[in-house]
């Protein structure tokens, strides 16, 4: 979600996308492609308002404050924490 919405919304290249997400244009590819990362969502459908809503901070920090690798990883803690107080992870 966070490499969908850099790439429509703020047009980051899927490179420029990967190097702040630290993976590879490859991945982001699968992912604006619906080939990785929706395995098992089902679980979350409830949840997805919330999801995409932090999906879509994180987007805007990085194509506006230009965070880096490191508190995108940090809003990656902060949403698998979330789920796990939800109870569904």
């Amino acid at each position: 979600m966070v490499a969908k919405e850099l790439i429509e919304k703020y047009n980051f290249t899927q490179m420029a996308a990967a190097k702040k997400l630290g993976t590879t244009q490859a991945a982001i590819s699968q992912y604006i492609h619906s080939k990785r990362g929706l395995k098992g969502t089902k679980q979350f459908a409830d949840l997805i308002p919330k999801i995409q809503s932090l999906a879509n901070e994180t987007a805007k920090n990085i194509a506006v404050k230009d965070i880096g690798t490191e508190e995108v990883m940090r809003k990656f803690c902060e949403l698998c924490t979330m789920l796990r107080k939800e109870k569904k992870l």
